[in-house]
């Protein structure tokens, strides 16, 4: 994998940096970047979040419906909700 030198090639190794798997030498050249790069940080900062979010609604806890509701409505994800509100199950 060739040394992220600027945020293309930085968003190719992100998900191997986040998991923590970047070889040890791109993670030095990436954190680098980050230092310098503000764009690059929000996306990273973004990333972890998500995941933070994602095992936390994994762990079996129900999102309330009427902030299911926003949430889906504010993604503009409208159809998957009707198709939710046909078929419970798919939750």
């Amino acid at each position: 994998m060739k040394k992220p030198s600027n945020c293309e090639q930085l968003v190719e190794s992100l998900s191997d940096y986040v998991d923590g798997t970047l070889d040890d030498a791109l993670c030095v050249e990436l954190e680098r970047h980050l230092d310098e790069c503000e764009n690059c940080q929000v996306v990273v900062n973004t990333l972890k979040k998500t995941i933070d979010l994602y095992r936390m609604t994994a762990q079996g806890e129900d999102v309330p419906e009427e902030v299911r509701a926003r949430l889906y409505a504010r993604l503009n994800l409208d159809d998957f909700l009707k198709s939710e509100e046909k078929d419970p199950l798919r939750r």
